[in-house]
């Protein structure tokens, strides 16, 4: 009798496309997985290989994977009051970097939009204090500027 197990016909079968054969555990299936994977190589030379993992020493926090991942592609959250404050930083930053009048405009229609709306539905967090932006002072202020340069 083989070593190998019964459903290995199957196994391989549904190796190919992928799925996990009927009749198999998840566990085994994974574990068969892994096996070949490590007898294949597919393990050697993985980033961070002989290091030691990051965060161990850190703090036990239950939503560690979710800060990292907001970490990790740059997002956060913030309450769209506050939300709001950023992208009127980075608005101004935007504004200070275009190149031609139609894009301050577009930039800053879009901010006051958003500032409207916050203003008009009363969104969650601390109350905004926020006013729509002066559109044409800051278009003459950025074209003084762009004229200058």
């Amino acid at each position: 009798m083989s070593s190998e197990p019964v459903w290995e016909d199957s196994f391989v079968a549904a190796a190919n496309d992928g799925r996990k054969p009927a009749g198999v555990t998840w566990e085994s299936w994974v574990d068969r997985q892994i096996a070949e994977g490590i007898r294949d190589g597919q393990f050697d030379n993985l980033p961070g290989l002989g290091k030691p993992l990051p965060g161990l020493s850190a703090v036990h926090d239950d939503d560690w994977w979710l800060k990292a991942k907001l970490r990790d592609e740059r997002l956060s959250y913030l309450p769209p009051t506050l939300r709001i404050r950023k992208e009127a930083q980075e608005a101004r930053e935007a504004v200070a970097a275009a190149h031609n009048e139609l894009t301050v405009r577009r930039i800053l229609d879009e901010l006051n939009a958003k500032i409207r709306d916050i203003n008009r539905l009363g969104a969650e967090g601390p109350p905004s204090s926020m006013m729509p932006l002066e559109t044409e002072a800051i278009v003459a202020a950025w074209r003084a500027a762009w004229q200058s340069s």
